[in-house]
């Protein structure tokens, strides 16, 4: 998750081509989309406003003759005497006659008012319903318009609402709408009705696609012209009208509409979507060409910006963290790429084998300073004992103790011809301890009494590899700074095997109980300052330093301390190796 982290960093240009590409794309797209969809947005506009011009014209029209009839059928029911005689009168000559001269007066009406299905009285006193239809309307319609109006009137008491509003009321008859007006004057009422099918009349030929209809609806969104729109789509009539609304499940529609002044209902116009659009034929097939051009196009390019950019990056890239670990021999594999990407890769490994090869050279050369450097210091060691040892065999000569001189002899052999193989780099431990033991020797003779000594060593690890002369330069140091003829000095020299986890290593103590370490030299040794140049006298523990520094290369740990009791402590830590010489 990390490197997926690091791969997706600002700083990486991957990142920043893939955004800049992004960036680019994305608005264009989102632009022609947004101009799109604006510019469908605003036909619909166009359109809605057109049609709820058209659904207000066509119901002012509607409004207009329901007006009419209102005002004919008030202006009867006011002043006509016929349908005042018709409600008070009991003798039947008189109702009769009243009852022809207002049929003949509704007969001529409803010549005027076409729109209407008929006209219709009712005379309480009489309790007989007339009605006056349009010449072909259906008798079955006019049967049960005839039920429906004497039940209504009849029951006047519970119909007091529908008797004396001033509104247009509705009503369903078998699956069919109707509207309706009465209107009473004494005893008498006169009304008139008409089906909602013919009320819309000449509107259902105006071309609103074809899945697209005009009708009148309740205030309450149902329909009362033949539709069957609502179920089929899921068209919801029951919103507010003052704005269009898009609405319909399985098909989009928009609706318009306009509510009537003379009663309960509304004119509504529904208008398909696919139809608003027929007019934006270009607009939708650039609509879809944007979508699929964005399904094609930004991957195409993502790809193409990967396969020529990306992939050439990851390749340099990931050859160049495997350098950074150390891996010199990697080269980028060559491949079809851009003439700027083969010139890199050209270049790349050109510049690596050229760097290898001088680190090759370099190396080499470290190696040869490295030797020269170790031999110089061995070298530097070995006249360092040479002085006292004649001055000792000279003192021994004088008080004729020969037996002394030949076991001085062959120390001092043995010490000489340990110091003269200046080519070896390491030695085996036990040829170190034998040594150490020969210059150990040689110092007792020099101080009797004054000096003790013992070794503490695995025999298993008497093979083990290490530079020659470390451990004795600091048996040197301690006999140099710590014995005296005062008091008796015992070093003590402890070999163990440390089991680490990366490698064995091999710990060394050497222990003396001088007086230990002055508290300056102390904290200058442990900083691992050089005390040469300032004090002359620490070549060997210099020496030691520097060629373990060499050989290691920091793998070996060196550290001073004054031991609890008194007495200087050295450790030493070095890499466990086998085998009894390395040149």
């Amino acid at each position: 998750m990390y490197k997926r982290l690091q791969i997706l960093s600002w700083s990486s240009i991957r990142t920043r081509l893939l955004t800049s590409v992004l960036l680019f794309t994305l608005p264009l797209i989102v632009l022609l989309l947004y101009n799109s969809f604006y510019s469908i947005d605003v036909v619909r506009n166009q359109v809605a406003n057109s049609n709820r011009n058209m659904m207000t014209l066509y119901m002012d029209q509607i409004d207009q003759s329901l007006e009419d009839v209102d005002q004919y059928v008030n202006s009867i029911a006011a002043v006509d005497p016929d349908l005042l005689v018709m409600g008070t009168t009991s003798q039947p000559d008189e109702y009769y006659m009243a009852k022809i001269s207002l049929s003949n007066k509704l007969s001529q009406g409803l010549s005027i008012y076409k729109s209407m299905d008929g006209f219709f009285t009712y005379s309480d006193q009489q309790k007989e319903l007339m009605l006056i239809p349009q010449m072909g309307r259906p008798f079955v319609e006019r049967e049960k318009m005839r039920i429906f109006l004497s039940r209504l009137v009849v029951d006047k008491d519970n119909n007091g609402a529908l008797l004396h509003s001033a509104d247009w009321k509705i009503t369903e008859l078998d699956k069919q709408y109707y509207i309706y007006h009465i209107v009473q004057s004494g005893g008498s009422y006169i009304g008139a009705w008409v089906n909602a099918n013919r009320l819309i009349g000449a509107l259902g030929l105006i071309d609103l696609g074809e899945k697209g209809q005009s009708l009148l609806t309740t205030s309450g969104g149902i329909p009362l012209t033949g539709s069957t729109l609502q179920q089929d789509y899921g068209i919801d009539l029951n919103q507010s009208l003052e704005h269009y609304y898009m609405t319909g499940d399985k098909t989009r529609f928009l609706v318009v509409g306009s509510p009537s002044t003379r009663g309960d209902f509304n004119l509504v116009a529904v208008i398909p979507d696919e139809k608003i659009l027929e007019n934006l034929p270009y607009l939708r097939r650039l609509v879809t060409f944007v979508a699929l051009g964005s399904l094609i196009i930004v991957p195409l390019g993502l790809f193409m910006l990967r396969r020529e950019i990306l992939l050439p990056l990851n390749r340099i890239l990931a050859a160049m963290k495997r350098i950074r670990e150390g891996n010199l021999d990697v080269r980028i594999k060559a491949a079809p790429s851009a003439e700027e990407f083969q010139l890199v890769t050209e270049t790349f490994n050109t510049m690596m084998a050229d760097i290898q090869q001088l680190r090759i050279d370099v190396y080499e050369e470290q190696l040869s300073k490295q030797k020269a450097e170790l031999q110089h210091l061995q070298l530097q060691i070995n006249p360092h004992f040479f002085m006292n040892s004649l001055n000792m065999m000279y003192s021994l000569a004088q008080v004729k103790n020969y037996e002394l001189i030949q076991e001085l002899t062959m120390c001092l052999v043995g010490y000489f011809r340990y110091m003269f193989r200046s080519n070896l780099s390491f030695v085996s431990l036990k040829q170190e301890l034998d040594h150490v033991s020969n210059y150990i020797r040689i110092q007792e003779l020099r101080y009797p009494s004054s000096l003790t000594s013992s070794i503490e060593v695995p025999d298993y690890m008497l093979q083990a590899s290490l530079p020659p002369l470390v451990i004795q330069s600091f048996v040197e140091n301690a006999v140099k700074y710590a014995v005296t003829l005062d008091e008796a000095v015992h070093i003590q020299i402890r070999i163990e095997l440390l089991d680490t986890t990366d490698e064995p290593k091999m710990r060394i103590v050497v222990q003396d109980t001088g007086k230990g370490f002055d508290e300056e030299v102390l904290l200058e040794l442990q900083e691992g300052r050089n005390l040469v140049r300032e004090q002359g006298g620490q070549v060997g523990i210099w020496n030691v330093r520097e060629r373990l520094r060499l050989l290691y290369e920091g793998r070996a740990q060196l550290s001073f301390a004054n031991a609890h009791g008194g007495g200087a402590f050295v450790e030493i830590i070095l890499p466990m190796n086998t085998g009894t010489e390395h040149s």
